[in-house]
């Protein structure tokens, strides 16, 4: 492992780190980029809990992050299964040079590689031929293993199940059936575990339990009220004001809660007021209003819009009044 990483100048230059990014994809990228557990490779096991615990973020902020890069950004790839993250422009910024201990630790590295799908995502961003050839040579290795172990277990497939079932399965040998099932079977275990995490410090399960398509619909209204969150700057680290806005969606005075907290979410945007103090208010004089639905709250706010008056102009006069229309006769009374 190295003890550091480069990370070019012209990294805030790069039309999608200065545009596309938000201030927190540019702290996570940059935490991608150079945390203990990157490799030379740019392929490197990690797990949604240790980069929450490194950042000081929720897992569920975590796991939006990862989406956001996975989807929109196209930057990165992971692997649920293995724990392997793979940053795509990786070969960009670390493969200037090359030379035996450079190429040595990469051969290394490249065989820990449990997703070799991996390699390939990595591998089209790298420029240099010597660093290319390294990467292909060793997946068409791995290819060319990965068909011979398949005929060899078809073969001794009775052996190797009874051999699962007699002896104690602490061996974690990859490659053999057992071991990969293992390893299959704790990670599904642990990625459910990160799942339920996730979803649980914003989503109560029904306390019936015999409404599947209602617990549904509400996942589907908190997602959706989340990215508005999110992608319209209330501050997408901010889960304490998530969940205290989601709590709205329990409210059953209105009939339609989930429109009726994007349409104050879209109030508080257009007024530059991005905080919750200022939707929740708003939520609020809507309740004591008894406006229970969208068409409701549109009917009100249509009424209370001010009519136009023109206001009549007044004149201001220093002095003693004239009237209009009276004629000033300065000889009047006066005796020539």
């Amino acid at each position: 492992m190295a003890k550091f990483r480069k990370v070019r100048i012209d990294f805030w230059m790069d039309p999608m780190v200065s545009e596309e990014m938000t201030p927190e994809d540019r702290y996570f990228y940059l935490y991608l980029l150079t945390n203990q557990r990157t490799t030379q490779i740019g392929i490197y096991q990690i797990t949604k809990k240790q980069i929450a615990f490194d950042m000081g973020y929720s897992i569920e902020s975590v796991h939006s992050l990862m989406e956001r890069f996975i989807m929109h950004h196209q930057m990165i790839r992971y692997n649920p299964e293995t724990r392997e993250l793979a940053i795509k422009n990786w070969g960009e910024n670390n493969f200037d040079k090359a030379g035996k201990p450079m190429m040595d630790c990469i051969l290394s590295e490249l065989k820990d590689v449990k997703d070799t799908s991996l390699l390939q995502f990595v591998l089209e961003s790298i420029k240099k031929q010597e660093f290319r050839s390294l990467y292909e040579s060793f997946m068409q290795k791995e290819e060319f293993i990965f068909s011979k172990e398949v005929s060899d277990q078809d073969e001794n497939h009775t052996y190797l199940v009874s051999e699962s079932e007699e002896f104690d399965d602490t061996c974690t040998n990859r490659n053999t059936i057992r071991g990969q099932e293992e390893e299959k079977d704790k990670d599904k275990e642990e990625e459910k575990e990160e799942q339920q995490e996730v979803s649980q410090p914003i989503i109560e399960s029904n306390p019936n339990g015999d409404h599947q398509l209602q617990k549904n619909k509400k996942f589907v209204d908190v997602k959706e009220i989340i990215e508005f969150w999110d992608n319209n700057g209330f501050g997408f680290t901010n889960v304490n004001a998530k969940e205290q806005l989601l709590s709205w969606l329990d409210d059953s005075t209105f009939l339609q809660p989930k429109a009726v907290i994007l349409k104050a979410l879209n109030i508080a945007c257009a007024n530059n007021k991005r905080r919750l103090s200022y939707v929740v208010g708003i939520l609020k004089n809507w309740k004591n209003e008894s406006l229970l639905t969208v068409e409701e709250i549109d009917s009100y706010q249509e009424n209370q819009k001010p009519v136009s008056t023109k206001r009549k102009s007044t004149e201001t006069h220093s002095g003693r009044y004239i009237p209009r229309g009276f004629d000033l006769d300065i000889t009047a009374g006066e005796d020539w």
